[in-house]
């Protein structure tokens, strides 16, 4: 069996799962790989990457503004977009590479660089994931850079208190596009 095939249904697998479950349904981000059908239109099958602006380019339907959305609100997109020349579109949009969340570790630990985030990740597993601190790093100034909307805001981890077994509160989840930086 082909492994885009494989790796294309487990995603949408876990998809489902998580909005049958009641949790919250996964949010696109730049980067990530979209398999977007159109029943009975053979031509209209495609996979594309959620391009940097966070959008995608879609036949008939032009570009179609996709980050921060659900799997089932780009299908209702598409759909609208495409009954301008199909009476009855029944789009699927299907998530089949995870890339574009990712989070960032920078600073004196010993892998910096993207780790991509496939379940829940706390800041200390995130050092973890990269190595763990150097013999240089300030450990009680470790701290999270995340974007909000157009304004950053700025996290304070005391990993040494973390690692104690205190202050859990700042052992905070990560989220796409969030920066660690260890000086």
């Amino acid at each position: 069996m082909n492994i885009k095939l494989i790796t294309s249904t487990i995603l949408a697998a876990l998809v489902y799962t998580s909005v049958a479950f009641g949790a919250e349904p996964y949010r696109l981000h730049e980067g990530d790989m979209l398999q977007v059908s159109v029943w009975g239109e053979d031509t209209l099958q495609k996979e594309v990457r959620v391009l940097p602006d966070g959008s995608i380019s879609f036949p008939l339907a032009g570009r179609v503004e996709v980050a921060n959305l659900s799997t089932p609100e780009v299908e209702k997109q598409i759909t609208e977009k495409l009954k301008t020349y199909l009476p009855d579109p029944q789009v699927t949009v299907v998530v089949s590479n995870i890339e574009g969340n990712r989070a960032y570790i920078a600073g004196k630990v010993l892998r910096p660089g993207a780790i991509l985030i496939t379940g829940p990740v706390t800041v200390l597993q995130a050092i973890s994931m990269a190595g763990g601190l150097d013999k240089f790093a300030d450990d009680g100034a470790v701290k999270i850079i995340r974007r909000e909307g157009n304004k950053q805001n700025v996290l304070s981890v005391n990993y040494d208190k973390l690692i104690k077994g205190q202050s859990l509160e700042s052992n905070v989840l990560l989220s796409s596009g969030d920066t660690v930086v260890v000086p």
